[in-house]
Formats: structure tokens, C-alpha cells, sequence
């Protein structure tokens, strides 16, 4: 299980650690207020945020996207050869938000499996015990309450 969580979950500094603590009102205002700290200028891109109901409870819960930030010229300045970091809210039945996981990936499709959706996230190889040049990891992962499980990896 720690080994699933390493590979979803990795560490994403620049955000503080108490936004997964506390609850948000909305995960987009909280994100663009982080970035006008930290760049003089500042743009979104459209795909910035999605608005999806990420753990099949038929509340809609929200995906930033990093990649989509132009921080003073530079486009998704926390971006690497290993991805983008991406934020995943999940809307409580109270209200507000809870940031539950940040994964650094290439992309993600949220696709329909079995009557449930799935992501499939699209990795570094070194996800799926690859090396670096090799195919992306594909990592199908089911959300179920705040736990992401992951389904198959190939």
C-alpha cells in the first residue's frame, strides 16, 4: 500500500502541507492565490481546472492542473521531465473542498469502467519499473472515499 501511495502521492513542496488539512472554499481561488504570490504575472490556460465528480459520490470535486500556469513567462514552472504536478480536491457534503492527493504525471484521461470512472493516469516510466526513454506508465486508479486505489498499471 505505501508503495501505491509513493508512486500517486509524490511530495509537492511548493504548496503548504496544511491545504490538505484544512477546508477550502474553492480550489481554484486557493491555487490562484498561491501563484500571485509567487509570479509578478500570472496566466491560466482553459484546462487550469476541472470540475468532475472525481470519487463517484455525485458531487463534483476538482483537478488542477499545473501545466497550465504561465508564471512569468515560463509555462508550468513546476513541471519536469516527470510531469506536472496535479491537485486533487474532493467536495465535502458540508462544503468546501479537501486536497487529498498531488500526483506529478504527463496527463490523465477520466474515463467509464464497469459503470464507475477511472483514471488513467499517464506516468513517468519509472512508475511501472521502466527506464527513463521507455513507454509512459499507465496507471488505472479508482477513487473510493479520499483512497486511491489503483487498479492495474501497464
Amino acid at each position: 500500500m505505501l508503495r501505491i501511495l509513493l508512486c500517486l502521492l509524490i511530495a509537492f513542496t511548493a504548496f503548504p502541507a496544511r491545504a490538505q488539512q484544512e477546508l477550502l472554499q474553492d480550489p481554484q481561488s486557493y491555487e490562484k492565490a498561491y501563484y500571485a504570490k509567487r509570479c509578478t504575472e500570472v496566466r491560466y490556460g482553459s484546462a487550469f481546472i476541472a470540475r468532475i465528480d472525481v470519487n463517484n459520490d455525485g458531487i463534483e470535486d476538482a483537478v488542477t492542473n499545473s501545466s497550465e500556469v504561465m508564471c512569468d513567462g515560463v509555462r508550468g514552472p513546476d513541471c519536469t521531465a516527470e510531469g506536472c504536478p496535479y491537485n486533487f480536491y474532493l467536495q465535502v457534503k458540508e462544503g468546501g473542498y479537501l486536497m487529498v492527493a498531488t500526483a506529478q504525471i504527463y496527463a490523465y484521461d477520466f474515463i467509464k469502467r464497469f459503470g464507475n470512472m477511472v483514471f488513467v493516469l499517464k506516468m513517468h516510466p519509472k512508475y511501472c519499473e521502466r527506464k527513463e526513454g521507455e513507454a509512459p506508465c499507465q496507471m488505472t486508479v479508482r477513487v473510493r472515499g479520499t483512497r486511491f486505489l489503483t487498479i492495474s498499471k501497464k
